[in-house]
């Protein structure tokens, strides 16, 4: 048996919307006999529907929902995990042999309060690096500012930039950067966010290509220092969380390729898991895709030789767990990194459960999986007549053709009414390519013109800021 957490990052470092239903991917981990810990009741249809795809019985699993705390049923309470009577009922479903079956403690964010529910349970040498998170070791391991100080030591490539602790810091590093930027354009990030929402793109040039960039702000310079100078005036708080953290003032690099490389932190080493691509549009983290292709060998090495000695480096500081080093192919053809997200990602699900464990994309024919976030010009009503829509275009996964769209979290509005956003991923053949598919569905949703949509509308709403 398996204790597995639905939760997220704690709010005490970064707030988060609803998220009930991002965190609800952890059903495609469970197997029989796991026992599920999750801020609500899950979504009933989304539960058949993806045990249906795993193969694992309703009646094998244990699910529980934890007291409501601070954020309702939207968001796991980290303090939930431990109220006396929580604790029980979760020993209680572990059955009369008590700890002795659980064989490990699982949690889709390295939290504090789930080392001290290990603990409770006496089974934290069932969670990997039990006492390293049970210090706030998630906080260190997931910082953008640490991950730069960390990489460097490594010897691992990074772009020119500076972590900044004051606003004059700040002003003074972009300026510099600005000075000697080709670019004429520097990425401002707060030190722990995700998908790009965290990221703000500062150009002088009104007319260069961004819509590909994971940088969900963007900000026109006004001309000279004074033009910096009021930038930070402005958005200091806003980056720094209020002087809570640290900010990241780094070189903006065009046209570049991000992709990232995941791993496997255990006591014993590390291994590679998987490698991806994600792409953005308008700033958007649009889709990702795996395995990843179309690079040379030489690129693919540097990729997994700089992931690969990031996962040693937070292995030897205490992180235990999966990992993803995210990374950035310039034009030339070198490998810069970016950050580290030292926490089950949002691709895990994409490439461990879907495409090697329903898909199997190391079988001839070939197949890759591509994980799309539901547009926000899409108008999708509910889960159901998303499903609907598959069966009508002979969309949905066929098994025999190892081809299709999975659906891969819960479609849950988040106001009555609303559209639902969420994610899907479709298994396609290599040589045909998945843009049609989405190009079909496109012409069945798209209910808003994509020119008059304004992003900054649904930034920091759950819906749509998610983690990768």
């Amino acid at each position: 048996m398996r204790i597995l957490i639905g939760n997220h990052i704690d709010p005490s470092i970064r707030e988060r919307g609803d998220m009930r239903a991002w965190t609800q991917r952890l059903l495609w981990f469970a197997r029989p006999g796991d026992l599920l810990i999750l801020c609500c009741e899950p979504d009933t249809a989304f539960v058949d529907y993806a045990l249906a795809h795993t193969g694992v019985k309703r009646e094998e699993l244990t699910v529980l929902a934890t007291p409501a705390g601070a954020w309702g049923e939207r968001l796991l309470d980290p303090a939930s995990l431990t109220v006396p009577a929580f604790v029980e009922q979760v020993r209680a479903a572990l059955g009369p042999a008590g700890a002795g079956p659980v064989s490990e403690v699982f949690a889709l964010w390295p939290s504090a309060a789930v080392a001290r529910l290990a603990e409770a349970l006496d089974v934290a040498d069932r969670f990997a690096g039990a006492a390293f998170f049970g210090q706030g070791g998630g906080e260190i391991g997931n910082s953008k500012a640490n991950f730069r100080a960390l990489a460097a030591a490594a010897g691992v490539p990074i772009l020119p930039g500076r972590v900044c602790r004051s606003r004059a810091e700040a002003t003074e590093a972009t300026g510099a950067l600005l000075e000697r930027s080709a670019s004429g354009a520097v990425v401002v990030k707060q030190a722990h966010n995700g998908a790009g929402v965290g990221n703000q793109l500062l150009v002088r040039d009104g007319e260069m290509a961004v819509d590909h960039v994971g940088a969900r702000h963007l900000h026109h310079l006004a001309p000279g220092p004074d033009g910096i100078a009021a930038y930070w005036a402005e958005r200091w708080p806003w980056a720094s969380g209020n002087d809570r953290w640290p900010v990241v003032v780094e070189e903006f690099a065009p046209g570049a390729d991000a992709v990232y490389s995941e791993h496997y932190v255990a006591d014993e080493g590390t291994r590679a898991t998987e490698t991806g691509r994600l792409l953005y549009v308008g700033r958007r983290l649009s889709h990702q895709v795996v395995p990843l292709d179309g690079l040379t060998e030489p690129v693919r090495a540097a990729l997994l030789d700089g992931g690969a000695r990031l996962a040693d480096a937070y292995r030897a500081f205490g992180y235990r767990g999966h990992l993803s080093a995210d990374a950035l192919v310039l034009p030339d053809g070198a490998v810069v990194f970016t950050e580290v997200n030292a926490q089950v990602s949002g691709s895990l699900h994409i490439y461990q459960s879907i495409a090697h464990g329903i898909v199997d994309v190391a079988a001839k024919p070939a197949r890759q999986v591509v994980e799309y976030h539901v547009p926000p010009t899409w108008a999708v009503p509910s889960f159901s007549a998303f499903l609907a829509a598959l069966d009508e275009l002979g969309l949905a996964y066929d098994p025999a053709a190892r081809t299709g769209v999975i659906v891969s979290m819960p479609a849950i509005p988040l106001a009555p009414g609303e559209p639902v956003q969420f994610v899907f991923c479709l298994a396609y053949d290599p040589a045909e390519g998945h843009a049609g598919v989405f190009d079909r569905l496109d012409a069945r949703f798209a209910a808003v013109p994509a020119g008059t949509y304004d992003a900054s509308q649904h930034i920091g709403t759950g819906a749509v800021s998610f983690s990768s």
